[in-house]
Order: C-alpha cells, then sequence, then structure tokens
C-alpha cells in the first residue's frame, strides 16, 4: 500500500459536523457504476458529468443523480461549487478513462508508433484536469479510480501534488476481495482534509460466476430472452460454434482439434494468448469485463455451459449492476458494440459501494471524536 501524509496536514483542523451526510458529485460518470454504488452507501450523488450523451439515461434512470453533459477539460469549477454550496460534506469523485493504459492502446502504440503516443498524452490530461479541478474546488473529499499502470505515469504524481493538504491513501484493489465477481484490478485513491483515512485490506468471500449468473435462463447463441432485452448472445459463426464445442471452461484453444485452430495459434506467438476464446468457469471469478466482452473470441467470455459467449446482461451483473440495471431507454434496439462499450467501461458497482462504506464510515468516525 503507498500512502501520502502531506507536511502540512497536522496544521489543518479537525472539521466539526453536526451530521455525516455527504454530497457528491461523479466527474466521468459513464453510465453510474460508481454513482449507483455510492448511493448504497448512503452517498447522496447529485451530479453526473460525462461528455458521453448516452449517459443520461442511465444516471437519471437508475439513480437520483442530475447528468450533465460536458467534457470535464472544459467543465466550470462554478458548476461543481454550486451543488456543493449547502452540502455538510462535500465528495468530488473523478474516474477518467483509462483507454490509454489498456491492451488495444499499447498494441495502438505498437502499430502507429508516435501518433498513438500523442493521442495517449491527450487522455492522460483528463486526469490532470481533474486534479486541476480539486484544485479549484477544494471539496472535503475526494477519490479516484483507474488503472494499475497510472501510478507510474507523471501525472500521478500532479494529481498527489494537487492533494498536499490533504490526508490521502492510495492502492491496488483486487475487486474479486471487495465482493466483484471479476478477477480485476483497480488503483483507489482516497483523500480528506477532515482528518486521516486509509484503505482497509479487503478480505470479503470470492463470488463465482455461477452465484452471480448461474439462474439467468439458458440462451443459444444468437438468442434472445423474450423478458429481457439485455439478456441476449452475440452470433457465432460455424466455426467458433465448433469451437466451443471443444472448449473446456478454464482451457484454451489448445483443446480444439488442430483443424479448428487459426493460422495464429499454430505460430510461435499464438501460444501468449491461451485466453482467447475461453469458457469461463462457473466456481471462480470472471476475468475482467471489457468493452468487447460479448464476443466469444475477444478473451475468456465463452459461457461456462452453454454454446454462446456470456449476454449482455450477464456481463452487466458481473460488473455488480443490479438485474434490473437499465443502460438505454431502446435496449432491444441497440447494438452489441454500444451497450459493450458502456457496460464494459463501467466503474464496478461494489467498487462504488465499498469506497462509500469507507468515505460514511470515515466522516461518522471524525464526528465521534470531534
Amino acid at each position: 500500500m503507498k500512502a501520502i501524509l502531506s507536511e502540512n496536514n497536522s496544521e489543518l483542523p479537525m472539521h466539526r459536523m453536526e451530521q455525516s451526510e455527504i454530497v457528491a458529485v461523479d466527474l466521468f460518470c459513464g453510465v453510474g457504476g460508481l454513482t449507483y454504488g455510492l448511493q448504497s452507501s448512503g452517498i447522496s450523488v447529485k451530479l453526473g458529468v460525462d461528455i458521453d450523451p448516452d449517459c443520461a439515461y442511465p444516471i437519471e434512470q437508475n439513480s437520483n443523480a442530475t447528468f450533465l453533459e460536458a467534457d470535464v477539460a472544459s467543465l466550470d469549477a462554478g458548476v461543481i461549487n454550486g451543488v456543493f454550496e449547502n452540502a455538510k460534506v462535500s465528495l468530488l469523485a473523478g474516474c477518467a478513462p483509462c483507454q490509454p493504459f489498456s491492451t488495444y492502446s499499447r498494441a495502438a502504440k505498437q502499430k502507429h508508433g508516435d501518433a498513438a503516443g500523442e493521442n495517449r498524452n491527450k487522455d492522460w490530461r483528463l486526469v490532470e484536469h481533474f486534479a486541476t479541478l480539486i484544485e479549484r474546488v477544494q471539496p472535503d473529499l475526494v477519490t479516484m479510480e483507474n488503472v494499475p499502470p497510472l501510478a507510474q505515469q507523471p501525472v500521478f504524481g500532479l494529481l498527489l501534488e494537487k492533494l498536499q493538504r490533504y490526508w490521502v491513501d492510495w492502492r491496488v484493489v483486487e475487486c474479486q476481495a471487495i465482493g466483484l465477481p471479476q478477477t480485476r484490478k483497480r488503483l483507489v485513491l482516497v483523500a480528506s482534509r477532515l482528518g486521516p483515512i486509509a484503505i482497509p485490506d479487503f478480505e470479503k468471500p470470492t463470488l463465482t460466476v455461477r452465484s452471480v449468473i448461474g439462474d439467468l435462463p439458458a440462451l443459444e447463441a444468437g438468442g434472445q430472452d423474450p423478458n429481457d432485452p439485455l439478456h441476449r448472445a452475440s452470433k457465432l459463426s460455424p466455426v467458433n460454434l465448433a469451437r466451443i464445442r471443444h472448449s473446456k471452461p478454464g482451457g484454451t484453444w489448445r483443446d480444439w482439434p488442430v483443424d479448428l485452430r487459426s493460422s495464429c495459434h499454430l505460430k510461435d506467438t499464438g501460444a501468449t494468448y491461451p485466453s482467447v476464446y475461453g469458457r469461463m468457469q462457473w466456481d471462480a471469478p470472471a476475468p475482467t469485463i471489457t468493452t468487447q466482452c460479448f464476443g466469444y473470441g475477444n478473451g475468456r467470455f465463452g459461457h461456462p455451459e452453454q454454446d454462446r459467449a456470456i449476454s449482455l446482461r450477464e456481463a452487466s451483473m458481473l460488473q455488480g449492476f443490479p438485474k434490473d440495471y437499465s443502460f438505454l431507454p431502446d435496449e432491444k434496439s441497440a447494438s452489441f458494440d454500444k451497450l459493450g462499450r458502456l457496460i464494459g467501461n463501467a466503474v464496478p458497482v461494489k467498487l462504488g459501494q465499498v469506497i462509500g462504506e469507507l468515505f460514511t464510515e470515515h466522516v461518522a468516525k471524525i464526528h465521534l471524536h470531534s
């Protein structure tokens, strides 16, 4: 675990609070995974901000927050201050998109060279813009989650510099340890102007794929549950249908007959991608849910038992969203690509919940000792 405490923290007065009500603004809110998780812990999220207009419906349909379509890079700090005007405790959350550090982005850099690097630098600045808003707003509490490689980037050091008058703690969290059924790692940062704060060790029981999606109706590849437009699976070509029938839960493409293997699998480099075209295991966590999780060939996204990739609903539930969470007003007609992007880019709900519980307990403790 990494921690920073400002040299000036001892000079900061402990805030006295009659109530522990926390009002939050969620920047880069996406479809509301963090918002929903924070609200489930008792935090009042008043505003969600994102540049993607598709995020308006899920934020306002599933939570009590108002959505603002805006670019955080040009967002006026006065908008946030207006939300916090009567708040006893203010929380600013900012989970900037992490595409600069994704596998796809690294591959793009190798393929396209400097041009890809320039685009990544632009994306990194989203974290810098978040740091600037912290400096201008000075909320009582701050949180950020992102991919672990961010910690090695200069922009992360800049963010920590902006938090010099806060107590700060950060660490890489194994999401299966917080009760999310995924082998997902996220960098989590929390900061407080109210007093010392620390991220605890999480040791919640591991949830399995079976415990989360095991009771959903069976589907065929290309099929859809008539009662749930999101419980639908993508089609499979004849060769991929043959491949998945030879795939074992937790196995690899090496389980297939040789005539079903693609040309890349027959090369030495193919051995470095054992999870491609893989099935999940019933009694283990799922792999990290990505924006392409609906495709059998995009990772270990094959259903543990049925001959298909996981459905969009199964993907959302493995991200921690409740079974009835609504992502778009017309989910039946929405493409797999659009829904996959919204679900795969979401902050897992459980992560938002444990962060919210950490802050509510922190504020209650400050109130108890003030």
